[in-house]
């Protein structure tokens, strides 16, 4: 999150408000603690066409208490687990041991690129006549009748 400044060469600078988006909130990629955890604790294991980056225990270290290996992403932007391609959601889950930067899988012709869920934001799916959706409710057919009362 700390961005190189527009200060002299070999210097970093450090915005106020990026040390304290990466104190204080979790959902905007990595908090403090985190990365000091992953700079301590992992190893990088690869990046996915998101920009999300995957971590493991160093040296593939498997953890007494859980029985297995521990494995965490760091979200490029906001933390949404949809935004997790199914390779690497395998990879997260311990479905695979191998992970997806270690692979060759080309996907097949009728697979479509994988997308996170928009719903809730501007570019989720609204059906025509629906009343967040945009433009106009469609007029009425002929096999419709409405109801009167008696």
């Amino acid at each position: 999150m700390f961005r190189p400044g527009s200060g002299r060469a070999g210097t970093t600078s450090v915005k106020l408000s990026d040390f304290l988006i990466e104190t204080f909130t979790w959902w905007n990629g990595q908090t403090m603690g985190t990365r000091f955890h992953t700079w301590r604790h992992g190893e990088f294991v690869g990046a996915d066409e998101f920009g999300n980056r995957y971590y493991r225990a160093k040296g593939g270290k498997i953890d007494p208490t859980l029985g297995f290996q521990r494995r965490w992403v760091i979200f490029n932007g906001y933390a949404e687990a949809t935004a997790i391609p199914p390779g690497w959601h395998a990879w997260m889950h311990q479905r695979s041991d191998v992970p997806p930067s270690e692979e060759t899988y080309v996907p097949r012709e009728w697979q479509k690129p994988h997308r996170p869920n928009p719903t809730g934001t501007a570019a989720a799916y609204r059906p025509p006549g629906s009343t967040v959706g945009f433009g106009h409710r469609p007029t009425v057919t002929g096999d419709y009748k409405a109801w009167t009362p008696e």
